[in-house]
């Protein structure tokens, strides 16, 4: 069954090298497999995401990845001090920082250099 494997986010961009220079600089991200005009980045519990070459990168209005946070304020604040813009969307419960609280969850979204909309999580309690 697909659930019992490993799953890996695609995450597109018009201009990979703007766009490497951008999670490599801005996200701290440690380059992996450079592979078909692309290059993966290895996150934490064995999962990856794969930044490729596309003219449809940012045309997704919904998030294209989201990473799972244990302290969301922190790393806000660190991702600000990078120069990483968070989004504000108006939402009921978001603060000065952008972070959503709603639903038994923290949240704080960004886009990246290509447009696309990425996330950091933080589950209440957790």
């Amino acid at each position: 069954m697909l659930q019992d494997s490993p799953m890996y986010a695609y995450i597109p961009a018009k201009d990979v090298t703007r766009a490497r220079q951008f999670y490599e600089e801005k996200l701290g991200f440690k380059p992996g497999v450079e592979t078909g005009g692309g290059v993966a980045y290895n996150c934490a519990g064995g999962t990856a995401c794969f930044l490729y070459p596309t003219p449809n990168a940012g045309t997704s209005k919904a998030s294209q990845a989201f990473w799972e946070v244990k302290d969301i304020h922190k790393e806000v604040a660190e991702l600000k001090a990078r120069g990483v813009v968070f989004e504000d969307y108006g939402m009921p419960g978001q603060d000065a920082n952008g972070i959503v609280t709603a639903g038994g969850a923290q949240a704080a979204w960004f886009k990246d250099t290509e447009g696309n909309i990425l996330a950091i999580i933080h589950t209440i309690g957790e």
